[in-house]
């Protein structure tokens, strides 16, 4: 088990072929911890900040698969 702030936690990326490119799902489920004080400050601020998080973080993944910046994080890619 791995610990943190939240109640529980999920992320993942799946990859499809999508007409010769690429579409990423970005699936992201979290529960906030402490009851109804955790929902409340879930709606108040956090689901924003996390869904502007992830857009941001979608958003690098993009510029690196499709520029050749990729090379930066896997230096000696046989491509």
């Amino acid at each position: 088990m791995v610990r943190g702030a939240f109640k529980s936690f999920l992320h993942i990326h799946r990859f499809e072929d999508l007409n010769g490119g690429t579409l990423m799902l970005d699936t992201f489920t979290y529960r906030s911890p402490f009851g109804l004080l955790g929902s409340l400050v879930d709606a108040l601020f956090l689901k924003r900040y996390m869904r502007n998080l992830l857009e941001k973080r979608n958003a690098v993944v993009k510029e690196f698969a499709e520029t050749e910046r990729w090379r930066e994080v896997i230096p000696n890619s046989p491509v």
